[in-house]
């Protein structure tokens, strides 16, 4: 029973925040801003005020697909936000924005998390290969290696945190100090960027749940022997 309430809650934490994050910016995304501005707009003007004038931005094809692309220099936005009035794509707009002044100042955490993705996609990739080849050969040896593998994995989750929390956080500075939202569309604001933030934060606990429970399989495993 125990390992069912467990595969259930990591099955509903995700899918909770996903419904959340969808919600929320649905409602917003049909609340007009009282600046009229578009994302793009909002976007350009952020980043101007900033220098980043090597920075474009462009629109991209499907729903919260929003991003900033550290290599090329550029703030992606959906074409919903991109040419939209909405508080939801104000929001996000900043959010993304938020990441690229976040790499003009070489922000400790978005650098440590850039030097982990290579690492992080072998743990994706091969963790649970050997997770798996490690409990069928009863092998603690393979066990251990795939832990390594998917705790590197979980690192950068964990690490994701603090720069998707600290690019919000300039985001709701930057749109509020601008005057691009004004009054109750600051609460409606950090509600999107709230609902977002969450869909990390239950990456992070599924992917952390995940990592002790085949830590315990693992002292389990090595008690028997």
């Amino acid at each position: 029973m125990s390992f069912l309430i467990y595969f259930a809650l990591l099955l509903i934490i995700p899918l909770w925040a996903q419904m959340k994050v969808k919600s929320t910016y649905n409602k917003y995304s049909k609340v007009e801003n009282s600046t009229g501005k578009t994302g793009a707009e909002v976007a350009r003007e952020i980043l101007d005020q900033n220098g980043l004038y090597n920075v474009s931005v462009e629109p991209i094809g499907g729903r919260l697909s929003d991003h900033y692309d550290p290599r090329t220099k550029v703030v992606r936005l959906s074409e919903e936000n991109y040419y939209g009035h909405s508080i939801a794509g104000s929001a996000v707009a900043a959010h993304e924005v938020g990441h690229a002044i976040q790499d003009k100042e070489s922000y400790a955490p978005l650098r440590f998390r850039h030097a982990l993705v290579p690492v992080a996609n072998l743990g994706s990739n091969f963790s649970y290969l050997l997770i798996l080849a490690g409990i069928l050969f009863t092998s603690a040896n393979l066990l251990l290696v795939g832990i390594v593998f998917m705790a590197a994995a979980v690192l950068f989750q964990l690490v994701t945190l603090p720069v998707e929390f600290n690019a919000s956080s300039r985001a709701m500075d930057q749109i509020v100090s601008t005057g691009m939202i004004r009054n109750n569309e600051e609460r409606q604001a950090r509600k999107v960027l709230n609902a977002a933030a969450l869909t990390y934060v239950a990456a992070a606990l599924v992917a952390v749940l995940e990592l002790l429970r085949f830590v315990l399989m693992f002292v389990g495993m090595n008690n028997d022997d």
